[in-house]
């Protein structure tokens, strides 16, 4: 079963992301900051990360680049996954270091086809 660590501040969106991830067969675990995400991510060792980017206490650019220089955490995917469509925005998430970037609101199946996409990313 794929790990997948969702950062969100929203408790409705952490709600629905947890079902429909957990639908599909993921063990989601959230975290409600960015601190919290990173530190998540390093005891978690996710499969993949999904990351907010408009977040408390650290936002989630600053998460990546955290999660980033960390050797171990490196390769793991993050998908910037946010309210924001704006094309500064997702150029800011890639260069931060997140494989891709989703505009909330976002659907079900385009959420889990973009996540399958790098199901089999090493690691």
């Amino acid at each position: 079963m794929k790990k997948i660590l969702h950062v969100e501040d929203t408790p409705e969106c952490q709600q629905l992301v947890q079902a429909v991830l957990t639908y599909h067969g993921y063990e989601v675990l959230t975290a409600s900051n960015g601190a919290e995400g990173v530190e998540l991510a390093q005891s978690y060792r996710p499969d993949i990360i999904l990351m907010d980017l408009h977040l408390p206490v650290l936002d989630g650019l600053d998460a990546t680049r955290r999660i980033r220089s960390m050797p171990e955490m490196a390769c793991i995917p993050i998908i910037a996954l946010t309210a924001s469509d704006e094309a500064a925005d997702h150029e800011r998430a890639l260069m931060a270091g997140c494989n891709a970037y989703m505009s909330k609101p976002f659907s079900p199946s385009n959420l889990v086809s973009l996540i399958g996409q790098y199901e089999s990313a090493p690691v």
